[in-house]
């Protein structure tokens, strides 16, 4: 199968940027959201941006900005993607578009109208579908890979995921890429440099094939 992107979101930190990059994640999340578990402001994602090594990209994270809040920090910190996190109306992603990526929270009565339409919205480059919280991912990811099947966006699948279930998620729904925030980490909002690896290692085998977790997806 492709390879799944990966993206190691919440990072506050260069080293962490860093550790990320060399455990083979595709890219970093620098969540800009007030308030957010793991908010960094627009300076401190600018800086771990700039260091960022070769080939490694980010993700800076927004909920409901302004078109003005967003401009303001974009001119501090300009990501190479957005992703959009709230409620944000069609006019307002596609003002902030290109390369936007809109999280939708999984629901099955609404997912499969959520991708057709935002499948229409040219400025939007990828969909990341989150699960609910305490969400069952033995239960959903087969569930998923319908939708996922049928849409012509670029999926990332998020919520829950950790080292553990990675691989039999992947395995299951064929995701374009997973986001993984608190499953890499040790403490609220500390990322663990072996948890980062470890889940980098589950995707990986899930590519090739192997299960890549234990307590999987069937």
């Amino acid at each position: 199968m492709p390879r799944t992107r990966i993206k190691i979101c919440g990072v506050r930190d260069q080293r962490t940027a860093e550790q990320a990059a060399d455990a083979g994640a595709d890219a970093i999340g620098l969540d800009l959201r007030p308030g957010a578990r793991c908010h960094v402001d627009a300076h401190l994602a600018a800086d771990i941006l700039t260091a960022l090594p070769p080939f490694m990209t980010a993700v800076a994270v927004y909920a409901d900005p302004t078109l003005d809040d967003f401009l303001d920090a974009e001119a501090i910190c300009p990501a190479p993607y957005t992703q959009l996190h709230g409620r944000e109306p069609e006019n307002l992603v596609r003002r902030i578009g290109p390369d936007a990526i809109k999280t939708i929270l999984y629901t099955p009565t609404t997912i499969d109208a959520d991708l057709r339409l935002w499948s229409k919205v040219e400025e939007v480059c990828a969909v990341l579908v989150e699960a609910p919280p305490g969400a069952n991912w033995e239960e959903l990811a087969p569930r998923l890979a319908r939708s996922i099947k049928l849409s012509p966006l670029r999926i990332i699948l998020a919520g829950g995921l950790t080292p553990e279930n990675a691989g039999p998620v992947i395995a299951a729904a064929r995701p374009w890429g997973v986001s993984v925030s608190a499953g890499v980490e040790s403490a609220p909002g500390v990322k663990d440099p072996a948890r980062i690896a470890a889940f980098c290692r589950a995707v990986r085998a899930a590519d090739a094939g192997g299960a890549g977790g234990v307590g999987g997806v069937r």
